[in-house]
């Protein structure tokens, strides 16, 4: 769904929203933007990073899994 002024290949992800970061290869949920960056976080909680928004895109359902999978493996390696 595009916004007002935006494509929608440039629609500002709503927060929690799972986007795809090419430059890390990473899935993340989008937490918000700082300046001139949008803040990601990985699947099941971590540290933030810092993405090029004109880099993101929403992530494919076989990405969603996989960092679903990937989060899940975690918890279970920490005993959570």
């Amino acid at each position: 769904m595009a916004t007002q002024g935006r494509t929608a290949e440039t629609a500002v992800p709503e927060r929690g929203a799972l986007v795809y970061d090419p430059v890390t290869c990473q899935v993340g949920e989008y937490q918000d933007k700082a300046g001139p960056y949008a803040m990601l976080r990985p699947v099941g909680g971590g540290r933030e990073w810092e993405a090029d928004p004109e880099q993101i895109r929403p992530a494919t359902p076989a990405e969603r899994l996989s960092a679903g999978v990937k989060a899940a493996n975690l918890r279970a390696e920490q005993g959570l």
